[in-house]
């Protein structure tokens, strides 16, 4: 009967530890802060800016979901922005005014931003006659074999 009770033991001890390895994980794993939301409509609002707005550091992730510590204190600071009765347009206009158009996740098409928008599609397309140019002149020097070297070439012994 000991034996029975030991093997309990060591189930229960390892349900505990993978409960509590879960529970920590999704802890840790939560990239928003608790704040106190004035109603439902508001925390949506929130959610849906700070999707739209770059992580600086992260630079791959919205403020939404990155776990750095500037993108916390940005989150804090579009918090009271909101609170302080501030528009979306003009919470991204003090963020851009701050850091620059790079903390909008679609900055707007102009001169400042040309390379950021265009800049991929130019680096493919020169990649794409780099090809084509290489290929062709390949295709140019390499002479092509024909039946009357082939049997020159094998006449040949050494």
């Amino acid at each position: 009967m000991s034996s029975l009770s030991v093997r309990l033991g060591d189930r229960a001890q390892g349900a505990l530890l993978l409960a509590l390895l879960f529970f920590t994980g999704i802890v840790w794993g939560q990239a928003i802060d608790p704040l106190p939301f004035k109603n439902h409509a508001e925390e949506v609002r929130f959610q849906n800016l700070t999707r739209e707005l770059r992580c600086l550091v992260c630079q791959n992730e919205n403020l939404a979901d990155s776990n750095a510590d500037l993108a916390r204190d940005l989150r804090h600071e579009v918090f009271d922005l909101m609170q302080s009765g501030k528009s979306d347009d003009e919470i991204k206009q003090y963020l851009v005014d701050r850091y620059s158009d790079f903390v909008l996740y679609d900055p707007p098409v102009k001169s400042s931003t040309m390379l950021l928008w265009f800049g991929p599609l130019a680096i493919l397309l020169a990649g794409g006659v780099v090809v084509v140019m290489t290929v062709r002149r390949r295709s140019r020097v390499a002479p092509v074999a024909t039946v009357d070297d082939k049997s020159t070439d094998e006449g040949d012994d050494w």
